[in-house]
């Protein structure tokens, strides 16, 4: 009788396995990833323009590469014409952001960054959450209840 292990996916954690397939990239953003089809480029990420959507939320439309309020003007470098396809350049519209990256350009995978233009809006636009808390005498204070008020709210933790 042969043993066997509880989880056999576990049995060579070292093992190489391939990321993607061929042909394919992947994408890291925002908590998520995404293979793509890959341009081949040897240092820049070329995807199709449709795949643009999954990667990091922008869509092309007529006035160039859309995300809410937000469009970026789509430029001969975002823009590439190869083997008879078109190519969206992600690698330059990170660049032309100032959105920080690091590739592994053996592996075809690619991390990017907070787009820094979305977390200026958000920072702008942001609401504090409701929270409430006990204070010493027992008494629940709501943050709402302090609307229009100025609030300082000092946090801390052991850990």
């Amino acid at each position: 009788m042969a043993n066997m292990m509880a989880f056999p996916e576990l049995r060579h954690p070292f093992e190489p396995t391939a990321l993607h397939g061929e042909g394919q990239a992947t994408v890291i953003y925002n908590g998520k990833h995404v293979n793509v089809t890959d341009g081949g480029a040897t240092d820049e990420l070329l995807i199709n323009p449709s795949d643009l959507l999954a990667v990091n939320g922008f869509e092309i439309k007529p006035e160039g590469a859309c995300l809410d309020d937000l469009c970026i003007p789509l430029t001969p470098e975002l823009t590439v014409h190869k083997d008879g396809q078109d190519w969206f350049n992600v690698s330059a519209f990170a660049d032309l952001l100032e959105q920080p990256y690091v590739a592994d350009l053996e592996a075809r995978v690619w991390s990017f960054a907070e787009i820094p233009a979305n977390r200026e809006n958000r920072l702008l636009n942001a609401m504090v959450p409701d929270i409430e808390v006990t204070d010493r005498s027992g008494n629940v204070i709501r943050l709402a209840d302090l609307k229009g008020k100025k609030a300082l709210i000092v946090t801390w933790s052991s850990w």
